[in-house]
């Protein structure tokens, strides 16, 4: 199998692994109410299972580089999360909905360190940026198919939460069977980049070294730009209490800034192919542009600073992962990986947090403190581009 059709079909396995968790989490909230959950439970719950998701990657990462069992963290993860969400539908009691919540994001965290190193192997031979870019565009399908399937299960069958979650394991049959063949084809992923990487000069396949300096300044810029980044969750909460749109409106909006994810990833994974970590420039620019146009008074403004966010999520979920790759040694790649997914976790909940606190106090001060934070990314950018060469 070439590294393109690897690619593609590791992409095919996001996409049908993404219908089956996006769509469960499209309703968590009101599965957990439907038990008797809290405003606080749902809360509490939903918060610890994106902590579990990032936070034990540290773990998982290490772990992976050490055994080289990256297929079988892969697949363990995938079938933690595939089993998790059907499960979840004929849970009868709260304490189980909740541990099945969190479990699901547990197999992320065990499943994800392994799969972008396989990953990244195959993007050696394709291009770092485009196999990444793809396998983005390719998993927000799945994002945008799943709820768009649950919700049209719960109109059938009047608000049932069995049969809307049950019928997500069809996919999540059809992830495992996928990667069992893709382990059966491809048993050595590694081997595209010592193909690729064979006539070229490569990173050292160091397994004990310490991780490159560059990995660590990229790592702060990438804290520094997503520390600036407005969460979605604050964006529709503007967009709402200022009456800019009705609540029902608010899906279709993420639904279209998903669209845009997918085109920025291709296009910006396109052009680092071409001119390398200087794309990355574009993240710190859309990510004080979200702020400056998305918290306006003006409909149209603040939904294209809505659509600019998606753009600035492609760019996160796609090219910054594949710059990872390029900086870190082959045999140091799921703890860089497992490292990086922390750096991205805290600078979330931190972004989150400045985000939302400023906007209640001043937005002019909100827009200034994000444009400060992203000069200081851009610089970043810099010195990991000049520590690279």
């Amino acid at each position: 199998m070439g590294p393109w059709r690897f690619v593609l079909w590791f992409g095919t396995v996001s996409l049908l692994a993404d219908v089956v968790y996006e769509g469960a989490r499209s309703i968590t909230g009101p599965l957990l109410a439907s038990l008797g959950a809290s405003a606080l439970v749902v809360g509490v719950v939903t918060g610890a299972g994106e902590a579990a998701a990032l936070v034990l990657r540290l773990v998982s990462g290490p772990l992976a580089d050490r055994t080289r069992r990256f297929w079988g963290l892969s697949i363990a993860g995938y079938a933690l999360t595939v089993v998790s969400v059907p499960l979840l539908g004929v849970a009868g009691a709260l304490w189980a909905a909740c541990v099945l919540v969190v479990a699901e994001r547990v197999g992320k965290a065990v499943r994800s360190p392994a799969k972008d190193t396989l990953l990244s192997y195959a993007t050696a031979a394709t291009g770092r940026g485009r196999g990444f870019a793809v396998h983005e565009a390719m998993d927000q399908i799945g994002a945008l198919a799943g709820p768009l399937l649950v919700a049209g299960v719960l109109a059938l069958t009047g608000t049932d939460y069995g049969p809307a979650l049950g019928v997500l394991a069809v996919p999540g049959i059809a992830v495992l069977l996928l990667l069992l063949r893709l382990r059966a084809r491809v048993p050595d992923p590694e081997a595209y980049e010592r193909a690729a990487t064979a006539a070229a000069s490569a990173p050292v396949d160091d397994r004990n070294g310490r991780l490159p300096r560059a990995f660590w300044t990229y790592a702060g810029f990438t804290a520094a730009t997503t520390t600036g980044f407005a969460t979605f969750g604050v964006l529709s909460y503007h967009l709402v209490e200022r009456h800019l749109l009705t609540a029902a409106w608010v899906p279709v909006l993420y639904a279209a800034a998903m669209a845009v994810d997918a085109v920025a990833a291709l296009v910006t994974g396109w052009l680092y192919d071409r001119i390398g970590p200087r794309v990355l420039v574009a993240l710190p620019v859309l990510t004080a542009a979200v702020v400056a146009m998305a918290f306006t008074g003006s409909v149209a403004i603040a939904v294209a600073g809505s659509l600019v966010w998606g753009a600035a999520m492609g760019i996160q979920e796609s090219t910054l992962r594949a710059t990872v790759a390029d900086l870190v040694p082959r045999g140091r790649r799921a703890t860089a990986y497992g490292l990086f997914a922390g750096v991205v976790g805290a600078a979330s909940l931190a972004g989150g947090a400045l985000t939302g606190g400023l906007y209640g106090y001043s937005i002019p001060v909100l827009i200034t403190v994000v444009v400060a934070v992203q000069v200081l990314a851009l610089a970043l950018l810099a010195v990991t581009g000049a520590r690279r060469r």
